[in-house]
């Protein structure tokens, strides 16, 4: 089963206060990003959010999964939570500002 096109959209409307959200579709699932940090996946229309002392102090004690099999643990945000747009954009912001900055790409070489 993989991530419904509505799921994303909601999310979307859900963070719209949010500069810069966006998704990207990653492994056949979507990871969403502000700005360049990616901050969760969404997998099987779950939603997880990569863990941070941040996220963890935000939420209380995080229900604990994998995002895909053999994936580290991420905090699984139920969707009754999404309901709540200003709780959801609290934790988001709680989470990307304890991440850190993505690290610079290194530029393609040109092979002539």
């Amino acid at each position: 089963m993989s991530t419904q096109q509505s799921t994303i959209d909601y999310l979307h409307d859900q963070l719209s206060e949010l500069p810069d959200i966006r998704s990207r579709k990653m492994f056949g699932e979507y990871g969403l990003y502000l700005g360049e940090k990616v901050f969760a996946f969404v997998c099987d229309d779950e939603l997880f959010i990569k863990p941070t002392d941040a996220g963890r102090d935000y939420i209380g004690t995080p229900d604990e999964a994998p995002a895909y099999p053999g994936s580290k643990l991420y905090y699984r945000v139920s969707g009754d939570r999404w309901e709540d747009r200003e709780w959801l954009t609290g934790l988001v912001v709680a989470t990307t500002d304890a991440l850190p900055a993505p690290k610079p790409k290194k530029p393609k070489s040109l092979v002539e």
